[in-house]
């Protein structure tokens, strides 16, 4: 891709054009945000179109080292000028107007393919655009580029050979811009980077510059996990506060999109501008929560949002190790230098004005009972959690995965190049030499083993587990019990338990630790260290709160480091 891309730049000379606004004075895309972008656009220091080339420009030069996009628009160009043609024309689409932004390969564009990162549908482009995306194209986003993911948003191989972060058939593996080198251990040698990028939403090229920002989707900790590992922010929305219609799906009880960026101004414009201005009748969640006023969350950006807000440290596992009933071994906890960025985090927080309860624990993580303790209630996954083997697991994401699939390749029509999970099953291992099943199909497979019918009753009370342990008696309770704003988790820790009742979380970047892996590197490789970022979770619908908290602490701190300039 970048050997074409470059000579497309060439051949439209575009490397000549000299970055220049009408105001002759210069302006760079790098470490720049929509504000700053909306400023120089506005006042003609810049076109739309010179801020696609420079980031054309960026893609071609790093992303053969990178491999942050799976597809670039070959219409970028195009669309800046129209844009531009209709910002000179007074004519202003919405607060993205000509600015460039990245989709997850999961959000279906009928401009660019929509592959999922599975083989059987590189190069499928979808008869119809996700809510989303027309959302966003109303704000005036240029959809630049599709970014790389974990194939199928990770619910393709679950055990015994587990699929790697980052990487999916169509693409490969993404490498992370603060140490972009494969890991060198024996046994992960395979391609993988060596400091991991996060879940399945890709924020490598927001952090490195290729784009303004990405939109990322999450089932259970695919923004929260790739925002912490690029040093970005980002936002996890309640379940349905963006409509899914037109976006892959693993399940409708917990997917979501959300935006990720370099600040929280930007995500907050961007989740603006992804929400729609009423529920979309192809999403009945959407109807969960009232937008603000104009859909407008850049009114909650106030740098004094910390006086006075209670924020809870769920110290039990998330902070300090505990042993589950009937275990013989504590789990959970940060190490000493995690533990090191949660304190200066909290006592920041202290000296902004927050009200600190610690520990402010979730109640289902100290059930003596073993039932009833969130610690001992996985989510069923791979070829272990199959049927007859999962009694001690929710069975949810695999009964949805199937449900909701194949609900969504019907709404393909006979584009669809499969027409249900089980001809998805059947296409990766007839394409297996081809590399359509690098880590196996676990998780496919014990998902198209459910049966909806007779399995519907298991998935209901595994449902209402589920809720009863990360909410009922999990988030709900201890907030409740201390008049809570927030909980602060650390980096993504808190996003399985949000992700089950499909609450919302704000992730901010903050600090850095060691990239200390188990095994450990081998001697004389000198590991960069990690980003770690600080996450506030609420109650459903609680994104205004949330974002105020984010920011104020973001203002207070602006430790977000940008990575190599030429990585």
């Amino acid at each position: 891709m970048n050997r074409k891309l470059l000579l497309f730049i060439f051949a439209a000379g575009l490397l000549a054009l000299p970055l220049y606004g009408q105001a002759g004075k210069s302006f760079t895309v790098v470490e720049a945000n929509i504000p700053q972008m909306r400023a120089a656009l506005e006042q003609g220091r810049v076109t739309s179109r010179e801020l696609v080339t420079q980031y054309l420009v960026r893609i071609a030069t790093y992303e053969d080292k990178l491999h942050a996009a799976i597809a670039v628009n070959p219409n970028a160009l195009q669309e800046a000028d129209a844009l531009d043609r209709e910002r000179a024309q007074g004519r202003v689409r919405g607060p993205l107007h000509g600015i460039p932004v990245a989709l997850k390969d999961n959000m279906m564009t009928t401009s660019l393919p929509t592959t999922g990162g599975a083989l059987a549908f590189d190069g499928f482009v979808p008869p119809y655009e996700a809510t989303l995306v027309k959302n966003l194209r109303d704000a005036g986003a240029i959809i630049l580029a599709k970014t790389g993911m974990t194939e199928l948003a990770n619910w393709v191989a679950g055990g015994p050979t587990p699929m790697p972060a980052d990487y999916n058939a169509v693409g490969g593996f993404g490498m992370n811009p603060y140490d972009p080198r494969r890991d060198p251990r024996e046994g992960t040698d395979d391609g993988r980077p060596a400091l991991q990028t996060g879940g399945s939403s890709s924020g490598i090229g927001t952090a490195a510059n290729f784009w303004a920002a990405n939109v990322g989707t999450e089932t259970s900790g695919s923004i929260l996990s790739p925002s912490n590992q690029n040093m970005l922010a980002g936002i996890k929305p309640t379940v349905g506060r963006i409509s899914r219609y037109g976006v892959i799906p693993i399940t409708a009880d917990q997917d979501t999109a959300g935006p990720m960026a370099k600040s929280v101004t930007d995500v907050a414009i961007l989740l603006g501008a992804l929400e729609g201005a009423a529920p979309d009748p192809n999403d009945p969640a959407t109807t969960k929560c009232t937008p603000p006023a104009g859909r407008d969350y850049t009114r909650f950006l106030r740098a004094e949002g910390l006086k006075g807000a209670r924020i809870g440290i769920p110290r039990a596992f998330y902070y300090d190790r505990v042993t589950p009933p009937g275990a013989k071994q504590p789990r959970g906890g940060l190490n000493a230098e995690q533990a090191k960025v949660m304190a200066e985090a909290i006592e920041i927080l202290k000296q902004q004005g927050a009200v600190i309860v610690d520990p402010a624990d979730i109640p289902s993580v100290l059930a003596k009972d073993a039932g009833s303790n969130l610690l001992l209630w996985n989510t069923c996954s791979g070829a272990s959690d199959a049927k007859g083997k999962d009694a001690d697991c929710s069975v949810v994401l695999k009964y949805g995965m199937k449900r909701d699939f194949n609900k969504w390749l019907q709404t393909l029509g006979p584009s669809a190049p499969v027409k249900t999970l089980t001809e998805l099953r059947e296409w990766n291992i007839t394409h297996t030499k081809a590399g359509a099943i690098r880590f196996g199909q676990s998780n496919l497979d014990v998902s198209d083993e459910m049966d909806l019918r007779a399995d519907r009753a298991r998935y209901g009370t595994d449902r209402a587990k589920d809720i009863a342990l990360s909410a009922t008696h999990g988030i709900d309770e201890v907030m409740k019990a201390n008049n809570l704003d927030a909980l602060l988790f650390p980096g993504p820790t808190g996003a399985a338990i949000a992700a089950k009742p499909g609450y919302p979380t704000v992730i901010v970047p903050f600090g850095f630790v060691p990239n200390a892996p188990t095994p450990p590197f081998p001697e004389g490789f000198n590991a960069k260290p990690s980003p770690f970022g600080v996450s506030f979770t609420g109650m459903a619908c609680s994104e205004p709160r949330l974002i105020e908290l984010g920011y104020a602490f973001e203002q207070a701190t602006k430790r977000r480091v940008p990575p190599p300039s030429a990585p």
